[in-house]
């Protein structure tokens, strides 16, 4: 696994949440964006990169099939539960 090469944007508060539960799930980018594709979220590779990121804001139609995806609730991704 290749380490981050940029330092984290300010464009989400959730990117980073979104790639440390998709890691503790053992899921690849790819896989993630075909269960999105599945829910009927079409992005790009390079956006979600950039959404992890931190660099690419995140709709809330998004942030919700990203918590139903990872398993997880939509306060977790925003940072409101511990």
């Amino acid at each position: 696994m290749k380490p981050r090469k940029l330092e984290l944007g300010d464009r989400n508060i959730c990117g980073a949440r979104v790639t440390a539960a998709r890691k503790a799930l053992g899921m690849k980018q790819v896989e993630l964006l075909a269960k999105l594709q599945l829910s009927g979220i079409d992005i790009s590779v390079s956006a979600l990169s950039l959404l992890e990121g931190q660099k690419r804001p995140v709709s809330d139609i998004e942030l919700n099939a990203l918590a139903d995806v990872l398993d997880v609730s939509v306060d977790q991704l925003l940072g409101r539960e511990g």
